[in-house]
């Protein structure tokens, strides 16, 4: 696998801005889906030939001058900015926040009581290798039926890619795989050798499924979305989520599942058994 994940980076979000985007016309002989290389060169105030050699790996670490021009050429969002930073900082090697620290597997009292509270609500908690530590009775009605929460611990990850179930609940399967694979390469990835080890087990488990993501895909999952579930007991389910981040020193995120329609909340309402408006569509 490719571990030059900073020009993945800016060649996706290359590709991602348009023209128009920044003012530029968008010509009517354009082969490439975004900004040409040498486009980013003139915002950013750059050689093209530097572009290309952060793209292409050969050079991964621009100053925090060029590294802000870049950032403000591509049109990139908070989110994104630190998500650039911490691939520049990843390429020192050395160094890394979480040291060789292992995945936390410890629930907080307080964060079991959180879920506790966010009850009928399905809500997960998961680490960074994507186990799911603790979850609310309303999950395990929602995914004990379809196997999701197989295993010890049960694994988000090795669920979606290697569980021929998963294709069966999600009928948008692609999306939800692209995500998984961005929440992994979120961080350090294979500068953490614990992903690393997951991410060598799938790509042997799940072959081209998994690997070929990782080599297209750059780092930064969506924190909110829409999810549609077929489940064998609820029927067709569409499924808003929201991801809380929890602090450094836990490693873990709630994702919290929430009925994006009137039929949804209904089959919720029916799957938990509590009464009708318990779960609210939003």
């Amino acid at each position: 696998m490719s571990d030059n994940e900073l020009g993945l980076f800016l060649r996706t979000r290359r590709e991602a801005v348009t023209p128009a985007e920044v003012g530029l016309p968008a010509g009517s002989r354009r082969r490439t889906p975004g900004l040409r290389r040498s486009e980013v060169a003139t915002l950013a105030g750059v050689s093209v030939e530097y572009v290309t050699r952060l793209e292409q790996g050969r050079d991964r670490r621009p100053s925090p001058q060029v590294l802000s021009a870049l950032a403000d050429a591509l049109r990139l969002t908070p989110a994104e900015r630190m998500h650039l930073h911490r691939l520049i900082k990843a390429a020192d090697g050395g160094f890394t926040c979480r040291g060789d620290a292992g995945p936390s597997r410890t629930v907080r009292p307080t964060v079991r009581a959180l879920l506790e509270r966010l009850e009928p609500a399905p809500a997960v908690l998961l680490n960074r290798l994507s186990d799911q530590l603790a979850w609310t009775d309303g999950y395990a009605r929602l995914a004990g039926p379809v196997g999701l929460l197989d295993g010890t611990p049960p694994n988000l990850a090795r669920f979606v890619f290697t569980d021929e179930r998963a294709r069966t609940l999600y009928p948008g399967w692609d999306r939800v795989a692209d995500e998984l694979v961005a929440t992994l390469k979120e961080g350090p990835f294979r500068a953490d050798p614990h992903i690393a080890l997951l991410a060598d087990e799938l790509a042997l488990t799940a072959g081209t499924g998994f690997s070929e993501r990782v080599e297209s895909l750059p780092g930064l999952p969506r924190s909110t979305g829409v999810t549609r579930w077929a489940h064998p007991e609820a029927g067709e389910l569409r499924l808003a989520h929201e991801t809380l981040e929890l602090p450094a020193d836990d490693d873990q995120r709630l994702l919290i599942h929430l009925p994006a329609d009137e039929a949804t909340a209904t089959a919720l309402d029916r799957l938990t058994g509590r009464r009708p408006g318990g779960l609210r569509a939003v």
